[in-house]
């Protein structure tokens, strides 16, 4: 069992659960004992408490995801690993742009991706020739890796690795120890060769290999390597500090638990305890009463909220304008560090080795937002520290009469996760009306709602884990922001074909056409594992003569981020027939509907 007690006294058992005389903390885990009480067991849980690295992880808030490699020169998401590493070649590469950008909008963190599936490396590894060193980008000499690393150093920004576990390019992916043996070699050098690391991301994604076997990851072993080299780094997602929220949408929950009873996936008896639960990383409820009821271990796994701030993760010109808008950026905001989890933004560099204009663009006006709302706290004594026990309140006066729309909240994390239920009242005119309701608080907890005139607010905790620590209440007054355009808006599009056939999928343009692209965008609401991934694409002129243009093509990473994706033709067709025979991620026969396709016309 992982845990480690902070002794600051006794625990005096009693008939109707656990009284304390002093608090003892569990840092990270704790196991119930057997045949203990529910309230017995809501006791322990408020008492668990985050490791001290993921504490400091908490404060981040806003972490920057940066999507850059063969990818961005291929028009792909997930590269198949058979890319020529010439293609590799931004020409203004400038990862001090970057982190400049990426530090005045106030990211605290930046997480590269040094290797996805596609095996191709951004540093020059000993371990494959499938790098940068095999670049015309600085005659082979380049190492985006370390120049990153040296632009974090100079704004003072934490720094993080991605490095991806599927590898479609080495020979030995499938072989496990062999291919584990070389992972462990990558990952030693990003670990020891620049500086000290302070996230290690991990996605669990294991396809088939080159031999046409899966891989068996020795997690034990990775993990230990980043013990040994980087003791202080958290390991996100497919480690045990840092929890997947459960989508890319930038969405988390309204009641987001920090002290869940979801087993972390490195575990080897995570698939059997998460299964008893009837959870997964996307249930809606990975804490409440009810769920300790069954469960046999408490884990403090905190969730990150991972999205892009384009449709795709990486750069793609077709997208230029479909960056996210301001409002829907501050509405992941709210959403996700409002929700007591980091946000984890991916801001993908274009194919010269910069941050977009269009990107650039919208993180200040984000920034500047974000700036004006938090600008002024109109809550007077906020930060007086309340132990505040389940039914208590406290009124707190306003600065005059203020005009606000939104509240926070924070706990003392220090001393676990407690508040299970809070209302928020505004007082006009000595009348009280009640204007929000909240269930966690955790961290951070931002609640929002119509604009109201008030002298004070009162804050009721109705529902708590024993004492609640609350550190911080404030009120702001958050400004409405008018959309500008839509995004992504295009009036070369084909929208309206008619279908013919279902299966496979057959398309009627109505007319002969020039194309050079399609769009995929699945249906909202449709199962993950119909999506279409595997796909291919043929074109007629006479409903009769079919050429291919597009042979197992593969819509990557579609299950977790079922937004719209185009793939580019590689060159101008003409046709009036189209034919998309496509394949789920499982090899079963994908759902697919006419209206989930467009084609750009030259």
């Amino acid at each position: 069992m992982k845990k480690f007690l902070l002794s600051l006294g006794l625990l005096i058992a009693a008939s109707s659960g656990i009284i304390q005389a002093k608090e003892n903390y569990y840092v990270k885990h704790l196991t119930f004992p057997e045949g203990i009480s529910l309230n017995e067991k809501v006791e322990m849980a408020s008492r668990l408490v985050p490791s001290r690295q993921q504490a400091e992880w908490q404060k981040l808030e806003m972490a920057a995801f940066i999507h850059f490699g063969i990818n961005t020169f291929t028009d792909r998401e997930w590269g198949d690993g058979s890319e020529d590493p010439k293609l590799f070649n931004p020409t203004e590469l400038d990862a001090d742009q970057w982190v400049r950008t990426l530090s005045e909008a106030g990211f605290k963190i930046v997480i590269l991706t040094a290797k996805h599936h596609d095996g191709f490396c951004l540093w020059p590894t000993a371990t494959t020739s499938h790098s940068v060193a095999s670049s015309p980008w600085k005659n082979g000499k380049g190492d985006v890796v370390k120049e990153l690393r040296e632009a974090c150093d100079k704004y003072g920004m934490k720094f993080g690795v991605y490095l991806s576990p599927w590898d479609r390019n080495a020979a030995c992916y499938g072989d496990s120890p062999k291919y584990n043996e070389f992972f462990i070699r990558q990952l030693t050098e990003l670990l020891t060769n620049y500086g000290e690391v302070h996230e290690v991301w991990f996605d669990g994604a294991n396809g088939e290999g080159p031999n046409g076997r899966k891989q068996e990851y020795d997690w034990d072993a990775f993990y230990a390597t980043i013990k040994k080299y980087q003791p202080n780094a958290v390991m996100a997602i497919m480690g045990d500090d840092v929890r997947w929220v459960g989508n890319e949408k930038g969405i988390g929950r309204e009641t987001e638990w920090s002290a869940t009873v979801i087993t972390p996936g490195i575990y080897a008896n995570s698939d059997k305890s998460n299964k008893a639960l009837g959870i997964t990383q996307k249930s809606s409820d990975l804490g409440s009463r009810e769920m300790l009821a069954d469960a046999k271990d408490l884990y403090w796994y905190p969730s990150e909220v991972d999205v892009s701030i384009r449709p795709g993760w990486f750069y793609h010109q077709y997208e230029d304008n479909s960056v996210k808008s301001l409002k829907h950026l501050s509405d992941i905001y709210f959403q996700s560090v409002g929700y007591n989890s980091v946000l984890l933004l991916n801001i993908p560099p274009d194919r010269r080795g910069l941050i977009h204009e269009n990107d650039v663009k919208r993180l200040k006006e984000f920034a500047d937002y974000r700036n004006k709302v938090f600008a002024t706290d109109f809550v007077r004594k906020g930060d007086s520290y309340w132990k505040a026990k389940p039914g208590d309140s406290r009124v707190y006066r306003l600065n005059g009469k203020s005009t606000i729309n939104m509240v926070m909240l924070q706990e003392d994390i220090l001393k676990g996760q407690r508040v299970e239920k809070f209302t928020v009242e505004a007082q006009t005119n000595g009348e009280w009306k009640e204007v929000a309701t909240g269930t966690t608080v955790g961290y951070k907890r931002i609640v929002r709602f119509p604009e109201v005139k008030a002298e004070a607010i009162r804050i009721s905790i109705t529902g708590s884990r024993n004492t609640a620590n609350i550190t911080k209440v404030a009120a702001y007054a958050a400004p409405t922001i008018e959309e500008a355009a839509i995004e992504g808006k295009d009036g070369k599009i084909i929208t309206n074909a008619t279908m013919l056939k279902s299966a496979p999928l057959t398309l009627d343009l109505g007319s002969k056409k020039q194309l050079t692209a399609l769009t995929y965008a699945p249906a909202s609401k449709k199962k993950a594992e119909k999506l279409a991934y595997h796909y291919t694409v043929s074109i007629s002129t006479d409903g009769s003569n079919w050429t291919d243009v597009i042979v197992n093509g593969e819509f990557g990473n579609i299950m977790h981020n079922p937004q719209p994706q185009t793939v580019s033709f590689g060159k101008t067709v003409n046709a009036r027939y189209i034919r998309i025979s496509a394949t789920s991620f499982d090899n079963s026969e994908a759902d697919i509907e006419s209206k989930e396709f467009s084609f750009f016309l030259k």
